[in-house]
């Protein structure tokens, strides 16, 4: 039985990891082993997740919590290492471009163990960007690239990684999507707006049709007012 060590640690990881867990399922050769980091760990942020997407609950959880990067990449690394050493897996398979992937690469790299990056070769080109850093890392020592989009080959290319070790595959977040769509469809439709001193109930003015949905992320985008 082939033993691959499947990595989540945020949640963008979660929406990519459970299309691959689902496939498998109950597989006559691979043995799946997910390993939860604790990168995201609230229940909003994580355990939401797991139930909505139907993912299994993790096999290994490091529990590592928020942290600078640099004290929660090193906790990663000291809690994965372990993990390889008691479940000596043939391959670790990360995806995306979170701490959690660069740091469980490295373990893996450092222990001659092979690793499979999913979403490989995805460049911004902007340093000031944690995942860019992740990414380049984690391509910088993968073994094998699975990619999503032609632009991501090119870029692996260019870098210099071999063509025969790249391969295009779909983007799994695509394939999260569409096995929620009935879920999402058939959703009550409820709206909160939330501030530092209470919840706010918005009620008629948001028709079904009719309105839009933000989300804003990266520090950049809301340190600054």
């Amino acid at each position: 039985m082939y033993k691959l060590i499947l990595v989540a640690g945020a949640r963008p990881n979660f929406m990519k990891i459970a299309p691959l867990m689902h496939a498998l399922k109950n597989h006559p050769s691979i043995q799946p082993i997910l390993v939860h980091t604790g990168q995201h760990y609230d229940v909003k942020m994580s355990g939401q997740f797991f139930e909505e997407l139907n993912i299994p609950a993790p096999d290994i959880n490091l529990e590592v919590g928020s942290a600078s990067h640099a004290v929660q990449t090193a906790r990663i690394m000291e809690g994965f290492e372990q993990v390889c050493i008691n479940e000596k897996p043939d391959c670790v398979l990360v995806v995306g471009d979170v701490n959690s992937t660069a740091a469980c690469t490295l373990v893996a790299a450092k222990m001659e163990i092979k690793t499979i990056h999913y979403e490989a070769g995805l460049r911004s080109n902007d340093r000031t960007m944690p995942e860019e850093i992740n990414r380049l890392v984690t391509d910088a020592i993968s073994d094998i690239f699975i990619t999503t989009s032609v632009d991501a080959d090119e870029n692996l290319i260019k870098e210099g990684i071999p063509s025969e070790k790249i391969f295009m595959m779909g983007n799994l977040m695509i394939d999260s999507l569409v096995a929620n769509l009935p879920k999402a469809q058939n959703t009550e439709l409820k709206f909160s707006l939330m501030n530092s001193d209470k919840t706010i109930q918005l009620g008629d003015d948001f028709e079904v049709g009719k309105y839009g949905v933000l989300t804003f992320h990266r520090p950049g985008n809301v340190d600054d007012k």
